[in-house]
């Protein structure tokens, strides 16, 4: 199994796990175009894509779903709620509930309820029968249900969105500061890496930092924070960002 990141942030959200020739794109905020130019550096064409499931409709994880699906005949996966907070109609192939198991291609994927503010939010754990990848981005908080959905992982993508300080002091108006920094908004980089510590941390062959704001963080802040937390290595950590995303990583 392996993963890769089309772009991480507040102006576009893409990722890619596969395994054999499965590949499964998590939420499309690119144009059409961007997207198939993001995916040709990945060396995937849209055409090959199995699956796009989409965590909630917010823009910048919803931008390009339509056309894509529309264009290439991708079967899209979404909940309920987020179908209904779309601001335009996407071919939905399979409403999904928290709990569900989905079995697409050689991937086995579990659909995790989030505390974010959206209609009805999701996330994913993924596996191949021997590795597990986690994609953890957009919430603001995590119950007992997330962390156990999220042990024993090979692999984890988890978001690192701000900088409370950062926040606290930035431009933002109070509403957006206590939005992004509330119970349903965006991890912080402390919450993320205390997350990350219950969780277990030390089996992980890749920890990657995500949807990292382009206003209220930075990414040696970010590293920083996790390293303090976790003891671990500041060169292990990797970053997904936004303008190139992130290489593929194998899961051995």
């Amino acid at each position: 199994m392996r993963f890769a990141v089309l772009g991480s942030g507040s102006q576009g959200n893409g990722t890619l796990i596969s395994s054999e020739d499965t590949h499964v794109l998590v939420d499309c905020g690119f144009s059409l175009r961007e997207t198939e130019r993001r995916l040709t550096r990945l060396g995937l064409s849209a055409a090959q894509l199995s699956a796009v499931l989409v965590t909630h409709e917010h823009a910048d994880h919803v931008h390009g779903v339509e056309l894509l699906a529309r264009r290439h005949g991708v079967p899209v996966y979404m909940s309920q709620g987020t179908e209904r907070g779309l601001r335009k109609p996407v071919p939905v192939r399979t409403h999904v509930r928290c709990g569900d198991v989905l079995e697409i291609g050689a991937l086995r994927i579990e659909v995790v309820a989030v505390a974010h503010d959206a209609m009805e939010p999701t996330q994913y754990v993924f596996s191949d029968g021997k590795r597990r990848f986690g994609l953890l981005t957009d919430l603001g908080s995590h119950c007992a249900r997330v962390r156990d959905h999220y042990q024993g992982l090979d692999a984890l993508m988890i978001e690192s969105n701000h900088c409370r300080d950062m926040l606290a002091r930035g431009h933002y108006p109070y509403f957006l500061k206590q939005r992004v920094g509330g119970d349903w908004g965006h991890l912080n980089n402390h919450q993320a890496a205390g997350l990350v510590e219950q969780l277990g941390w030390q089996n992980l062959q890749h920890l990657v930092l995500a949807h990292l704001s382009s206003k209220n963080n930075l990414p040696q802040l970010a590293r920083q924070c996790f390293v303090d937390t976790l003891g671990c290595d500041a060169d292990w950590l990797q970053v997904a960002d936004q303008d190139s995303g992130l290489d593929w990583r194998h899961i051995a």
